[in-house]
């Protein structure tokens, strides 16, 4: 995958399988807080449910507690902002790590990153489906299939995302419909909000595109993710006291 492009910032490319969610969001604040290399990071699937909320989450809010309790859903603080998903093996994550100086066009705010992010995958989905970003989404037509999250530092930034490949219907019985939920949504339960990407790709052909759309903008290097490092993360696993604990609000 090494294609230097003269001019181009080098980009490294991590290709994971299959990766717990949670050591994924470890290896990405990892590099975002003790790297000074761009990154993108691609986990395809992960190895089984699990609930992953924004920085600020409160899972009375977001969350069916009492079910998620019973069915022992993990339920995860991520250290980025952003909305409330369920995760497993149907889900393909993909996550942009930059110095702001290798994007100088790209203001280091949410929606200018969000706005180059919708351009970027504009290529990967062009021709496929009526593909937008919508709000903080990316739709196709009305329907979600990808929630994104963000977190941006003095000098870097990334911008991650949740793409629903496939979906299990009763997953998502165990996420509420949320107090703010972007107005597209029109109050829709999350079976007529969300679709799967399945209809319109394959996983493969996803990640290529992906990674041929990255090379559009950056020189890319295969690497592999970083191990032994000392680095305290801040995604941490929800206790089931905690759950409890968030269960009694809710009543």
């Amino acid at each position: 995958m090494a294609t230097r492009k003269v001019g181009l910032p080098l980009m490294n490319v991590i290709s994971m399988k299959g990766v717990p969610i949670l050591q994924q969001l470890e290896i990405e604040e990892c590099l975002l807080r003790t790297s000074s290399d761009n990154w993108c990071i691609i986990n395809d699937g992960t190895n089984k449910p699990n609930i992953v909320m924004g920085i600020s989450g409160k899972p009375s809010e977001l969350v069916e507690i009492k079910p998620v309790i019973e069915d022992k859903i993990p339920v995860i603080r991520r250290f980025t902002g952003g909305g409330t998903v369920i995760v497993d093996d149907g889900t393909i994550f993909v996550s942009f790590i930059c110095n702001k100086d290798s994007v100088p066009d790209v203001q280091p705010y949410p929606r200018p990153i969000m706005s180059w992010s919708s351009l970027l995958y504009s290529k990967v989905f062009h021709g496929i489906a009526d593909f937008k970003l919508r709000e903080n989404d990316y739709v196709f037509g009305v329907r979600k299939f990808g929630g994104n999250a963000q977190s941006i530092t003095k000098n870097r930034w990334i911008h991650h995302t949740s793409f629903l490949w496939d979906y299990k219907t009763r997953n998502m019985s165990y996420l509420k419909v949320p107090k703010r939920a972007p107005d597209y949504r029109l109050a829709r339960d999350h079976l007529d909000f969300i679709c799967p990407m399945k209809d319109y790709l394959s996983r493969s052909d996803f990640i290529d595109k992906t990674i041929e759309a990255a090379r559009s903008h950056f020189s890319l290097a295969s690497s592999d993710p970083p191990s032994n490092f000392e680095f305290t993360p801040t995604s941490k696993l929800l206790t089931k006291q905690e759950l409890e604990a968030a269960l009694i609000k809710t009543h």
